[in-house]
């Protein structure tokens, strides 16, 4: 699910979600979590396989994502009553159904191989991009044939703080890759702490305030670790122990005392 207006098209399954067993769940981003109560809307009745941090985020996730998606809708029926449009607008999903997809998540430990089913079996590895983030191994055994695959997921950057620098697998037969960044490398690491220290001070000093929007889960986690250590080492000069400020949007807001 994307945030704001679709620019792809989500093209539709090759087979009824009902048919579906099992899910395997890489991380609680929303661009890979956010329509698995559409699944369940559309009847998938199986489990989804993921770690438990994941399994955590996403009961929390989701369900907001539902209270968004209700509530917006709710709003665009108002505005189109006022204009004589007759328009209905639904929902994706409700929160009956992000709440009865939360009910289908086996929650699993990293570096734990778990049966699935007969001839199925998973291992999630830490791969340092969110809390719970993980690599999929997958072992299919048909006859006395067994293959490995590799799901990557989204992979993190090495020395973040709060996470782990990705664990590495060495062996796969077969590896499905996310590309982000497949055609390009990482530039120099900043130094975060220093640059928004540098902001922080130049705004103070002209009266103002700092507004963060922090969208993505775990952006708001590194920039409060951040603002920890700028007050922890004194590196904004003058402004005594300045407030911050989380609201509901993922919005950072940072005051002058």
């Amino acid at each position: 699910m994307e945030q704001g207006v679709n620019v792809f098209e989500n093209v539709p399954l090759p087979v009824a979600e009902s048919m579906i067993d099992y899910v395997f769940l890489t991380h609680a981003h929303v661009d890979h979590s956010g329509l698995l109560p559409l699944l369940y809307a559309r009847g998938f009745r199986g489990q989804i396989y993921t770690t438990d941090a994941t399994a955590d985020l996403c009961s929390i996730m989701l369900r907001d994502c539902a209270h968004i998606q209700s509530a917006e809708a709710e709003w665009k029926n108002r505005k189109a009553k006022r204009s004589a449009n007759n328009a209905v607008v639904e929902p994706l999903y409700t929160m009956e159904d992000a709440d009865g997809v939360i009910r289908r998540f086996v929650p699993c430990h990293y570096n734990t191989i778990v049966e699935v089913c007969e001839g199925v079996k998973i291992r999630f590895t830490d791969i340092g991009h969110l809390l719970g983030s993980a690599s999929i191994e997958l072992w299919i055994t048909e006859g006395s044939t067994t293959t490995k695959l590799v799901f990557s997921g989204d992979i993190g950057n090495l020395e973040q703080p709060i996470i782990k620098d990705p664990t590495y697998i060495q062996q796969a037969d077969y590896v499905f890759m996310e590309s982000t960044y497949g055609d390009r490398n990482h530039d120099p690491r900043p130094d975060y702490v220093a640059e928004l220290a540098k902001i922080l001070q130049r705004t103070f000093d002209r009266g103002g305030n700092v507004v963060v929007p922090s969208f993505a889960v775990g952006r708001t986690q590194e920039m409060l670790y951040f603002l920890r250590e700028i007050k922890e080492k004194g590196l904004v000069k003058g402004h005594g122990n300045f407030p911050v400020y989380i609201d509901s949007l993922s919005l950072i807001h940072i005051s002058e005392p």
